[in-house]
């Protein structure tokens, strides 16, 4: 099994790192149960304001979710802050496309549709960290394509 090469780009760990420090930003109020309170009524009210829905009552069980979903986000989006890695976009792309499938889901089913703004955001930062990754697949699979024409390799070096 070969191991996947990384895409090179320069602005590929900022990119990273955008998405880290969006996440960090969003989430952070979820990650306790009194700042998930602030940030449920704050997306209530802008849900009502612009017409899209309010968020439901709070209760127990949702404040666990969120919380859990908040701590686990801030910690994640830390160690790709403190320590980007081409990796660490790898598996972000795939976790926000797996986040963006569930809003889908969820919007489908009558959530208020201020989770569009939020699945925008999903879906881009999701296929921009992974379009990097299929583009150096590609390249890797034109290359042995080009370099085996009857079984073996091409010699690059002159005689």
């Amino acid at each position: 099994m070969s191991r996947l090469r990384t895409p090179v780009h320069p602005n590929y760990p900022r990119l990273v790192r955008a998405s880290a420090w969006y996440d960090l930003a969003v989430t952070a109020g979820f990650a306790t149960p009194w700042t998930y309170a602030l940030v449920h009524d704050a997306l209530s009210s802008c849900g009502n304001a612009l017409g899209l829905g309010a968020l439901p009552e709070l209760d127990p069980w949702q404040i666990l979710y969120a919380n859990l979903m908040g701590s686990v986000v801030v910690v994640w989006a830390v160690l790709r802050i403190v320590r980007t890695l081409p990796e660490h976009g790898l598996f972000d792309g795939f976790a926000r496309i797996l986040f963006a499938a569930w809003q889908a889901y969820a919007l489908a089913h009558g959530v208020s549709r201020l989770l569009w703004l939020f699945f925008g955001v999903e879906v881009a930062f999701g296929v921009l960290q992974l379009m990097p990754w299929r583009w150096v697949r590609e390249a890797d699979l034109a290359r042995k394509d080009a370099g085996a024409t009857d079984g073996r390799r091409l010699r690059t070096a002159s005689r």
